[in-house]
């Protein structure tokens, strides 16, 4: 069966729904919607929600805003205060403080280019704290980051790279952050997501590595992720749907051609999809031709929140005016 690629929580709560009137068992629901922007919260609470969602138990929180594809700066800040927002719930910096930011992706290719770029705008104070042998400070956290590329460029897991840093420094936290896939392209450099259940390197364009996550680091990683890219695939399946449902609506029900369509099931479409594409452009991804000043601009959103939500005494004028 054609199986729908995907890193979004909310994306796989909304296949799982399609034609049904209950909610995902073993999951909870809560979305708050203001003017610029959506947040759904939502928790998978047990096994039964992991198999439904094919997603790990833990919290998912996705921040939806349309407008962040062509931002002015009041709305790239809006959602910078909304992200670090979020992210102080999940992370609990009186808990945590010392973080490892990570940024997972090649710096070489502009889709997946994301997480370096975060990296750089990353406010880092660990080498002052160590300089003036501090363990606290009022103002700032203790703070390291790498972007550590691809296992294609360096040859090592990144998951093995990290966690050699993660024994070496000690943090109490770790930040990951990547370029992810979704299934829809309305969702394409306009959401955000927030995990607190760790991430796959790769998993996006179907390259799994090993999992950059608590069990395995042995310390709470956060993940936080932008969908830029779309599986062709997929995206010509949701393409075939609205089509057929539109030859649907042309055609007087009862007709043979109707009941051709109304028998058309989702092993026919990807059986169609898969003779078409494969000869051509297997495996082939698809984000949007702006993406170089997408990636910018989503660098700066998420950098903002990280920087605001892990430095106690930084707020966006801080950022805004030392750090972009």
């Amino acid at each position: 069966m054609f199986q729908i690629r995907t890193d979004l929580a909310v994306e796989a709560r909304e296949i799982y729904n399609e034609g049904k009137e209950q909610e995902v068992p073993g999951v909870e629901v809560e979305r708050e919607e203001q003017e610029d922007y959506t947040i759904t919260r939502i928790k998978i609470l047990n096994e039964l929600g992991q198999q439904k969602l094919n997603k790990k138990v833990g919290s998912y929180v996705t921040i939806e805003s349309p407008s962040l594809k062509r931002a002015d700066q009041d709305l790239k800040d809006n959602i910078s205060k909304v992200l670090a927002k979020e992210l102080k719930a999940i992370i609990a910096p009186n808990k945590h403080k010392k973080a490892l930011i990570v940024g997972l992706g090649n710096r070489n290719v502009t889709p997946d280019a994301l997480g370096p770029k975060v990296v750089e705008k990353v406010l880092v104070t660990r080498h002052f704290f160590q300089a003036y042998n501090k363990t606290e400070d009022e103002s700032m956290a203790n703070v390291s980051a790498i972007s550590p590329g691809v296992m294609g460029l360096t040859g090592i897991e990144t998951g093995e790279i990290i966690k050699g840093i993660v024994e070496k420094t000690n943090p109490d936290i770790v930040i990951a952050v990547d370029a992810l896939a979704s299934r829809n392209m309305r969702h394409i450099s306009s959401t955000i997501q927030i995990s607190d259940t760790g991430i796959s390197p790769g998993s996006g364009v179907g390259n799994k590595r090993k999992p950059i996550s608590a069990e395995y680091l042995g310390v709470p990683v956060i993940a936080v992720g932008i969908p830029t890219v779309v599986d062709a695939a997929t995206l010509i399946n949701d393409t075939i749907g609205l089509i057929i449902g539109e030859m649907k609506n042309q055609t007087e029900e009862g007709q043979e051609f109707y009941s051709l369509l109304e028998g058309l099931s989702s092993k026919d479409k990807y059986s169609l999809i898969k003779e078409v594409l494969t000869p051509y452009m297997d495996n082939v991804m698809v984000t949007p031709k702006e993406v170089d000043d997408l990636i910018n601009d989503l660098s700066q959103v998420v950098s903002n929140g990280i920087n605001i939500s892990v430095h106690p005494g930084i707020d966006l004028k801080d950022v805004n005016r030392y750090l972009n």
